[in-house]
Parts: C-alpha cells; structure tokens; sequence
C-alpha cells in the first residue's frame, strides 16, 4: 500500500438530517481504505437528487434500508467523484498512485475521499475534473436503464420524461446513439437544450400531456414529473417497457418508492413491461461510458459549478429545479 502521510481534509459535514443550511464546512478525519479501495485526493464531485435525499432523510424508507435511523452512517455527503489516486489498498491492481479516475466513492463532498477500485474508471482525458465527476451515476443510470433493463433497440420510439436534467441528458444522447427515435419532455426554459442533445421530438410538460397524443413508445425511461401509471401505460404501445426512475413526490414514508411497488405488482397481469430499476454501480459501464465520451458520442452537460465550501447553496439551486444538467462542486 502506497502511503501519503498526515493529509488535512476539509469536508461538507452533516449532524443529522433536515435541510441544506444545516450543513457545514468542517475538517474531518482522512477516512481510512480496506485492501480494495483506494484514497483520492478529489478535485470534482457531483450533486445529484439521491445526495439530496439522503441529506434530507426522506423518503424515511432510507433510513429504514441502512441510510441511518437518527442521522446518515457517512456524514460526508457526496458520490459523484473525479481525482487523483493518493494511495491504494493492498489488494488494488488496476490503478497506481497518481493515475486520474473518476466513479463512485464515500463523501465525495471533501478534499479526501475513499473509494472501492471495482467503482471507478479513469477519468476521459477529454474532460476537466469537474465534467467527469457529474459522468458516474446520472449516466450509469441512464445506460443501465436503457439497456439492461429497457433493451432499446435501433428503430424503436423512445420517450424521456424529465429529459433535461442530470439522467436525462445523457438517456438522450445514448439512446439516439443505439439508433432510437427520442422524444424528451422537459419545461419550456430547457426545450433548447434537448434539441442541442439530439432529441427528434420535444414536449413541453407546462403545456402538453405526452399521453394525449396520437403517438405510442416502445419504451419509457420515467425519470420526471411523477406520471401515473395509467399514463405511462396509455402513451405505451401494447408490449412496450416502462422503466420507472423518478418520482419525486409521494408520502413521506415511501415516497416515489409507492409507485415503483405498484409497477412491479401490475407488470405480471398487463401486456406491457412495468419495470422498477435500481441501478448498479460498475466500474465496467464507467469504463464503457469513457469509450462514448472521448469517442464524441456522449458530452455531459454542466450547468454550473460551486466550490466546497458553498454546497447549501448548490442543493437550494438543484432543489429548485434550475439545473440544466448536472451541477459540479469543485474542490
């Protein structure tokens, strides 16, 4: 194992659960790696809706699952990540110290963070820091939706609820570059930028209802807007997938979780597919993710960036859904 010495790291630390100002710049301990993992020093981490969740503690079904019952097991906040390699478990053998990766660690919101080597990939020498720590998640999400779950085909019509955001942007870009058909649904201020990605179609959601219309997809990727069942099902044709992502609203209980169970408990007795996903998290998709950025065919989409110290007020930004595309903390 590589040693780095006495490492001071500063982190966004978080008490208990509630509200973005309740969190704080504080220094903490360096966390220390298992024969697997390896220490970063981090220079971009992304922000994403499950980090927010997770600082908010709600749905309360995530403290119920392991999340933590009075406040969150990791007090740093943070996944997204993107850095360089300061020292590596003893078992690592993929990466070396000073090798620049990206992927998903614990408490990514520090100078220092830990992560497992089968999470991370190298960073695409094409982008800065801060445009690879937003890649990890949002677009392993969107390609595992995509593909294993929503096995898209070339030719087929594809609709992308909630296009403009941080899964749904990259949903828009590889799923035109399987050969679909894309249609996104997004509000009227980001129309722009999903026709900049590629999308065939546009509906704005403030206006249009993209079950009312004479089209049918062949598959759904519902990352947004919270549809009912009924809805996704109408806009589906007969044998179509719906792959449930999203869902911000519900009870404070189960929240979105409500609509994934009632999915997953209708899919077996109707024609078409209802499938609730949770995606994993591969080091090997990162890699292939890597392939299609420097390759051109995918280009994360970063609205804006926020120094560590002023993550609060990045989660207010994403909270109120001013994003479009991923927002960076860079550090």
């Amino acid at each position: 194992m590589s040693t780095t010495g006495t490492i001071l790291n500063h982190a966004i630390f978080q008490d208990g659960y509630g509200e973005a100002d309740l969190l704080r710049f504080a220094e903490v301990a360096t966390p220390k790696i298992g024969a697997n993992e390896l220490l970063l020093r981090v220079h971009g981490a992304g922000l994403d809706r499950g980090t927010w969740h997770i600082m908010e503690g709600r749905p309360y079904l995530l403290r119920l699952i392991g999340f933590g019952m009075r406040k969150p097991k990791n007090q740093v906040p943070g996944i997204d990540v993107a850095g360089t390699v300061l020292a590596t478990g003893r078992a690592v053998t993929r990466f070396a110290v000073g090798d620049e990766v990206y992927g998903i660690a614990r408490g990514s919101f520090a100078t220092v963070a830990a992560a497992r080597e089968d999470k991370l990939a190298r960073k695409p020498v094409n982008l800065s820091f801060e445009q690879a720590a937003i890649v990890p998640i949002s677009a392993i999400v969107a390609l595992q939706a995509l593909t294993d779950v929503g096995r898209v085909q070339a030719g087929q019509h594809v609709l992308i609820t909630g296009a403009s955001g941080g899964v749904g942007t990259y949903a828009v870009q590889l799923a035109k570059s399987f050969g679909a058909e894309v249609t996104g649904t997004c509000r009227t201020t980001k129309l722009d930028l999903l026709r900049s990605l590629g999308a065939d179609h546009v509906i704005d959601y403030t206006r249009d209802d993209f079950a009312a219309g004479p089209q049918r997809y062949d598959l759904i990727l519902d990352i947004g807007g919270n549809p009912t069942l009924s809805r996704l099902r109408r806009a589906l044709t007969p044998t179509g997938t719906a792959v449930i992502i999203g869902g911000e609203e519900g009870g404070k209980w189960t929240g979105g979780f409500g609509r994934h169970l009632r999915a997953a408990a209708m899919s077996p007795f109707v024609s078409q597919r209802l499938v609730m996903f949770a995606a994993k998290e591969r080091g090997s998709d990162l890699e292939r993710l890597t392939e299609l950025i420097e390759a051109g065919t995918l280009t994360p989409v970063l609205d804006k960036t926020f120094t560590l110290s002023r993550v609060p007020e990045a989660m207010h930004y994403l909270e109120a859904g001013k994003a479009r595309g991923k927002v960076a903390i860079t550090i």
